[in-house]
């Protein structure tokens, strides 16, 4: 999926990179443990997080994750969005909270899960 479709799926306003929105990304992963987002270990992954703080850039920094959305209409103070520049890295903002936002990217294709993804996994409620 691309960030621009992941800005229109969100509402989302960009904050840092709009010239880069034609990046692909594969898989999602929620999460305020920036722990947990350092064993989620994959590529081309999209990173959702209520943290605004610097430590976020540098752990997406680490994981080489190039987009961030901050959830419940966080705004990143002028640190953060001046590392995520320096690092290269698309920052977007959503107002929906962390749980909804990554149920709308999972019900319009963008999972967590690179085996369910290859294989056009679908959940049947």
């Amino acid at each position: 999926m691309k960030l621009e479709e992941v800005k229109q799926i969100l509402n989302a306003e960009v904050l840092v990179g709009e010239d880069r929105l034609d990046r692909e990304v594969l898989l999602a992963c929620g999460s305020d443990l920036m722990s947990d987002v350092l064993a989620f270990v994959k590529e081309k992954v999209l990173l959702l997080t209520g943290l605004t703080n610097p430590q976020v850039i540098r752990t997406a920094e680490m994981m080489d994750i190039k987009a961030i959305v901050f959830v419940r209409g966080k705004q990143p103070d002028p640190e953060t969005i001046q590392l995520a520049e320096k690092k290269n890295i698309v920052i977007l903002k959503t107002k929906y909270p962390l749980y909804i936002a990554c149920g709308l990217l999972y019900s319009n294709g963008l999972t967590g899960d690179e085996k369910k993804q290859e294989e056009g996994y679908e959940v049947k409620f």
